[in-house]
């Protein structure tokens, strides 16, 4: 499938884009060459990249089998009713929980979909019901565990 870019970037900040998206540590000198422009008009681009929303931060990748998360659990949340304030609701509970690492709101059988890590299947109940079931306005879930995670990527192709 074809990628249409947008109309205020060129192939340059396209590579710009590609470098600092496979190592946000780059330093500019090393990203200039590699966009073969000089270390200034590389960092007023990825200045302006940054500026304009193209670039939203930079984060380290972590181990979740070394930092105790190692079960990844997606989780479809059903509503009891689709209105505006349960919407609200909802979304503004969500973002208090640490353990909830995306959520989603999606067109289909159900409302959300979430993301989460836990240590395990035990922490997992715990979890469900002292945070998961009380969210406002969950009618239903349904919970898928992950046995094993085939691809993992945020690099969006470009």
């Amino acid at each position: 499938m074809p990628l249409t870019t947008p109309p205020d970037l060129d192939r340059i900040d396209l590579k710009i884009l590609a470098a600092l998206q496979a190592d946000g540590r780059l330093p500019n000198q090393r990203l200039a060459e590699l966009v073969a422009l000089s270390p200034t008009a590389v960092l007023a681009r990825t200045q302006r990249l940054t500026r304009e929303g193209y670039i939203l931060g930079y984060e380290a990748r972590l181990n979740p089998l070394k930092l105790g998360r190692g079960m990844m659990v997606f989780i479809e949340v059903l509503l009891d009713r689709t209105t505006p304030h349960v919407f609200d609701q909802f979304k503004a509970a969500v973002q208090v929980h640490e353990a909830i690492m995306e959520c989603h709101m999606v067109a289909g059988g159900f409302d959300y979909l979430l993301k989460t890590r836990m240590a395990d299947m035990a922490a997992y109940r715990d979890f469900a019901g002292s945070v998961l079931w009380q969210l406002p306005g969950v009618r239903e879930t349904r919970t898928y565990a992950v046995m094993e995670e085939v691809k993992n990527s945020s690099c969006l192709p470009l």
